[in-house]
């Protein structure tokens, strides 16, 4: 049996969800399935690695597919997560919904943490892996009383929408931490209406803002890298220190995982076959 290495490309490979959108105008709207330039380029640049996708995937899917892949991106999205999954109604009909993509991403976050496989979440990846992990979330953070706006003001120029907006405060034990330099705290940019209510069992907040709300979480039994954050380090990771050093630890963790998928596919190549 001979090793066939064009199964293994020469970047390892992440998966990105789809959003699910129409676009068009009024009775002319027609399907897309969309993966914002900024977030795949940040793994392209960022991590050395391939972003892919896998359009019209369902739940039944995600084991196959993880299984070709070196690491999952949870990407941020105009969109929220459908309260009905952790016991609400919806507070605001007028906020976008992507049901099709709850359904992939919250057993992508199960999945991917059982087979040690890296992740890492931002906005709503990070609202996702809380989700999909039995927690819950506030559906209008600005609504609560001694709480900040964490929306981004919509009128004025991208830079200045994902320019820093507050700090957080981070937990010395943490990766977080680490990749921060030592830093206690960082400033971070802010384009979120949600965000963590409940913690989900099996997390632990490693960032805070100001007003308290939780900012990135770690996961108290990972395999591999695992990280979430509620800001935005894909824009422009390249100009800042800590976005860098994330995409950077998540690059270096995808490689560990294809050197171990080619070992393994080595093994299975050099094992005797049955008669």
């Amino acid at each position: 049996m001979v090793l066939n290495m064009l199964a293994f490309p020469s970047t390892p490979l992440v998966w990105m969800p789809a959003d699910h959108r129409l676009l068009g105008d009024h009775d002319h709207a027609m399907p897309f399935l969309l993966l914002g330039d900024k977030y795949a380029r940040a793994v392209k640049v960022g991590a050395q690695a391939q972003p892919v996708m896998f359009p019209l995937a369902d739940a039944a899917d995600v084991p196959a597919l993880l299984a070709g892949v070196d690491g999952v991106v949870l990407t941020g999205s105009p969109s929220n997560v459908h309260p009905r999954h952790f016991g609400e109604a919806v507070a605001d009909p007028a906020l976008p919904l992507d049901e099709a993509r709850d359904e992939v991403t919250l057993a992508v976050v199960r999945h991917a943490l059982a087979g040690g496989i890296p992740l890492l979440g931002i906005c709503r990846g990070f609202q996702e892996i809380n989700v999909a992990l039995g927690g819950s979330l506030h559906q209008a953070v600005h609504a609560l009383p001694g709480h900040l706006d964490h929306r981004e003001p919509k009128a004025a120029p991208l830079d200045e929408q994902y320019g820093p907006r507050h700090e957080v405060t981070l937990q010395p034990d943490s990766l977080l931490y680490r990749l921060a330099g030592g830093a206690p705290t960082v400033r971070v940019n802010s384009l979120h209406g949600q965000g963590i209510r409940r913690l989900a069992p099996g997390l632990r907040a490693v960032a805070h803002a100001p007003d308290g709300l939780i900012e990135a979480v770690e996961f108290d039994h990972a395999h591999a890298f695992a990280l979430a954050v509620q800001w935005h380090p894909e824009w422009r990771c390249w100009d800042d220190p800590l976005s860098s050093a994330i995409f950077r630890a998540f690059g270096e963790a995808l490689r560990q995982r294809r050197a171990r998928r080619e070992a393994d596919a080595r093994a299975f190549a050099a094992a005797p076959e049955l008669p």
